[in-house]
């Protein structure tokens, strides 16, 4: 028997909940504004559910989904700050139960890395969060409305840039 559409999308939502754990504590510095930002994905994903489109991976629908309403989300609520005023605990490296991630937490330079992340623009943001997911850049580009060239392109430029962040905070530039 086949499942309900509402069982349906349950299934996949517990699949993908990395996705929006991530993208979430990406965007949101508290946890009350990431709760926000979780349920109003979650309406969105509902919302849109009878439009996807079987031929895309379900990820990446949800990707795009997910990171539009983010960015949205942020611009409406001024309140929230992207620059590196705050540390936040469940960041883009942190997700779900994984030990291994919680030790990597205490890497200084990735929590410096998070923090240059965290200072980029919107864009950038969601760009690096997807980079750093593995995503290829057919991926990227189908996920963010860009083409592939213009993935390519800023991971670039985003690299250099954080390649001089570290040079300018760290004992790299010394050496």
């Amino acid at each position: 028997m086949p499942l309900s559409k509402k069982d349906s999308f349950i299934k996949l939502i517990d699949e993908h909940k990395k996705i929006i754990y991530k993208i979430v504590n990406s965007y949101c510095p508290n946890h009350a504004d990431r709760k926000d930002l979780e349920q109003e994905i979650m309406i969105q994903l509902w919302s849109a559910f009878d439009s996807y489109n079987t031929d895309y991976k379900y990820s990446t629908w949800m990707y795009r989904i997910a990171l539009n309403v983010a960015i949205s989300f942020y611009r409406k609520e001024k309140k929230w700050s992207l620059k590196s005023d705050y540390y936040n605990e469940e960041s883009i490296f942190i997700y779900g139960e994984n030990n291994l991630e919680r030790e990597l937490e205490s890497d200084q330079n990735l929590k410096l890395l998070q923090q240059f992340i965290n200072d980029l623009k919107e864009l950038d943001k969601a760009l690096m969060l997807l980079y750093l997911d593995r995503k290829k850049h057919e991926e990227i580009a189908e996920i963010l409305g860009i083409s592939k060239t213009n993935v390519a392109t800023k991971i670039g430029r985003i690299k250099i840039k954080l390649k001089k962040e570290f040079e300018k905070n760290t004992d790299y530039g010394n050496k």
